[in-house]
């Protein structure tokens, strides 16, 4: 049997979240195919590193088709394949439970690792409890936390590309506009290193502050839901279990105390520095590094180290 990922576009080329989600396949050890609704981009995704096939049915990018319709393409190709994965977003989350529903399969949601080809690692109660979850259905539909797996490489394959026959879209219901969340600065699920902000900030003029000063660092900004919901920062930039998984190289919590919310969406960092006036604040439970102090005066002091940076140069 064969394993197929269904691909995402990021502004006319295959997404980063897309090659995470074929490094998460190649550890079924099974052949891998790509499936892709833009036939534009059929040349690019046959150079993804890894990838046997990639199919091309042309009915559009993936994220204006309705669920329905991937479901039906999928339902299709059912036979061919023991597991078909997605990316934890939008279009995987609506898309596999149909497709699972269609072929009386198995879905499982926000795989974190695999184990073997038929256990999957994901989290469960905000990430305070991980589970193993072993599929015991012929078919397995998944979606993958794309920041828990490294992208695989976007060129140096040589994949077959294979025309699929048109399914009958679905037409109950259509895409009729398409509104991006506002985002500043860095794209928050690339970055090599966040700096996040909490409620101790204080004020949404203190969070642009902090956001300044990721831009001087060549940080992405984070902000916990407590900061989003106080008016801090804009929905785009939360971290957490109901906002975006970051795995960034180096995360930076100024005022976060580390709700289990929080830490579901940001624990996978490589390494991970706060800064608390609470000695007793959670996110010290999680953090390579923990300062105990006025989260102000920190960052002060790396704003004036960041300006001697730029006068030296």
């Amino acid at each position: 049997m064969r394993t197929l990922v269904l691909a995402e576009v990021d502004e006319g080329s295959i997404s980063d979240v897309t090659l995470r989600v074929v490094n998460a396949a190649l550890q079924l050890e099974q052949p891998v195919d790509l499936l892709v609704f833009d036939a534009s981009l059929a040349a690019a995704a046959a150079q993804t590193s890894g990838v046997d096939r990639v199919l091309i049915a042309s009915a559009g990018a993936a994220d204006s088709l309705a669920p329905e319709t991937i479901a039906g393409q999928l339902l299709a190709l059912a036979g061919d394949y023991s597991t078909v994965l997605a990316a934890h977003r939008a279009c995987g989350r609506a898309a596999l439970p149909r497709a699972a529903a269609l072929a009386e399969g198995a879905f499982i949601a926000d795989v974190t690792a695999i184990r073997e080809r038929t256990q999957f690692v994901r989290g469960l109660y905000a990430g305070s409890v991980i589970a193993t979850v072993t599929s015991a259905t012929s078919r397995t539909y998944a979606s993958v936390r794309p920041s828990s797996f490294g992208p695989v490489a976007a060129d140096g394959g040589a994949a077959q590309v294979v025309a699929l026959a048109p399914v009958t879209p679905f037409m109950a219901t259509r895409l009729v506009e398409r509104r991006a969340a506002a985002q500043s600065g860095r794209d928050l699920g690339n970055a090599r290193v966040v700096v996040a902000g909490g409620r101790g900030l204080a004020s949404q003029e203190n969070m642009g502050r902090l956001g300044r000063l990721a831009d001087e660092l060549g940080a992405a900004l984070g902000a916990s839901r407590a900061a989003v919901d106080a008016g801090y920062a804009p929905n785009a930039a939360q971290v957490g279990q109901t906002g975006r998984s970051v795995a960034p190289d180096v995360y930076v919590a100024f005022g976060i105390s580390g709700a289990i919310q929080h830490l579901a969406g940001m624990k996978d960092s490589k390494f991970i520095v706060a800064v608390n006036k609470d000695p007793d604040a959670p996110i010290f439970s999680v953090a390579d590094v923990g300062l105990v102090g006025d989260l102000f005066e920190v960052v002060g002091a790396l704003e004036a180290r960041a300006q001697d940076a730029k006068q030296r140069v």
